[in-house]
């Protein structure tokens, strides 16, 4: 197993007396983009913050790279941030923007040069190094912001919300550049967002974090698919969330081959009903109507109202003739797909 690049150790962190981060433990692989993700007011801001040395009420270990970092200055711990807001001087041209810290660090004029343009050419702006600040798109001002940070060479690469301030179709366009960056060049950044799509399509880990506290470590599909606890079953994804005693009166008697329990909580993925049965796998027929429908493009968003009055959510690809409204339908689930929350993958 890889080493941890980044170690958390019990982690606590005060603000005006309070404690907002008590005893907080994760760890980060190198050469990989992990994301906090979280509702506003869960912490992902404040931990960042206490990595980057810009939070002094701060206890317990912060280790990069084998080197215990918790004493020392921000300018003195080799990490980059890039922050929600450009903070680009707007008296700089972009090339002046970008070679900022370079020259800060009294680098040669020929190699913060070469350096400066090699990472315009990254970000797809060497022909706007002469410009200014207000000349440019909000995107390109955050490739900028990128740019400068990624050009010192930082060990760990912090951006908070990097995104936020951007309409939908630029953001989507920017973080896929971000992991292209990120792959191209072998960084290890830690990203933080409030946007689960965002989170599950450029990580290759993600923290999830709620209250202060780190709910569930995983890759975007463990922790989809096998939510650790009850908050993670509500917050991750589109779930049914149904208790055990529900799921007896769908019909099944058995989730993945264990025996279902009343008391229990289990989760329905939404993209995993079928309109026929498998012919492989055992499958559960249930009834119902169809209460709703939303187009969404490649997908059929259905409300679906049970028989037994469970409401449930139901999502089919857009391939076929829509299922009918206010009429009996029948669609099945595949036992093994059931998943109960806070068990291990199967």
């Amino acid at each position: 197993m890889p080493e941890a690049f980044l170690q958390i150790e019990d982690l606590g962190i005060n603000l005006s007396g309070n404690s907002i981060i008590n005893q907080m433990n994760f760890t980060i692989k190198k050469n990989t983009l992990t994301t906090f993700l979280g509702p506003s007011g869960s912490g992902k801001t404040t931990v960042l913050r206490a990595i980057a040395g810009l939070n002094t009420q701060v206890a317990g270990a912060i280790r990069l790279d084998g080197e215990e970092i918790h004493a020392l200055p921000a300018n003195q711990r080799n990490i980059g941030m890039v922050f929600q807001s450009y903070a680009l001087f707007p008296n700089m041209t972009i090339f002046d923007n970008v070679a900022y810290g370079l020259r800060v660090q009294k680098k040669p004029a020929a190699e913060i040069e070469q350096a400066v343009m090699e990472m315009l050419e990254t970000v797809s702006l060497a022909k706007k190094k002469d410009a200014y600040p207000d000349q440019l798109s909000g995107g390109q001002k955050q490739r900028v912001a990128i740019a400068r940070a990624m050009v010192l060479q930082p060990k760990l690469l912090l951006l908070d919300e990097p995104l936020s301030a951007l309409d939908a179709k630029i953001r989507v366009k920017l973080r896929e550049q971000i992991r292209k960056y990120q792959q191209k060049l072998g960084i290890t950044m830690l990203f933080v967002t409030h946007d689960q799509a965002e989170a599950m399509a450029i990580s290759d880990d993600i923290i999830v974090m709620n209250d202060g506290q780190v709910q569930q470590q995983g890759s975007p599909m463990d922790i989809y698919a096998n939510p650790a606890n009850l908050f993670m079953a509500q917050f991750i994804g589109n779930h049914n969330l149904l208790t055990g005693a529900e799921l007896r009166q769908l019909g099944f008697q058995s989730a993945r081959g264990t025996a279902v329990h009343d008391a229990a909580h289990y989760i329905i993925r939404p993209e995993l009903f079928c309109p026929t049965a498998s012919t492989t796998e055992t499958s559960v027929p249930i009834t119902g109507k169809i209460t709703s429908r939303a187009v969404l493009g490649d997908r059929i968003q259905y409300r679906f109202k049970t028989a037994a009055g469970l409401k449930l959510k139901v999502e089919l690809l857009n391939q076929e003739e829509p299922l009918p409204m206010d009429s009996d339908v029948t669609l099945y689930v595949q036992e093994r797909t059931i998943q109960k929350v806070g068990a291990t993958n199967a």
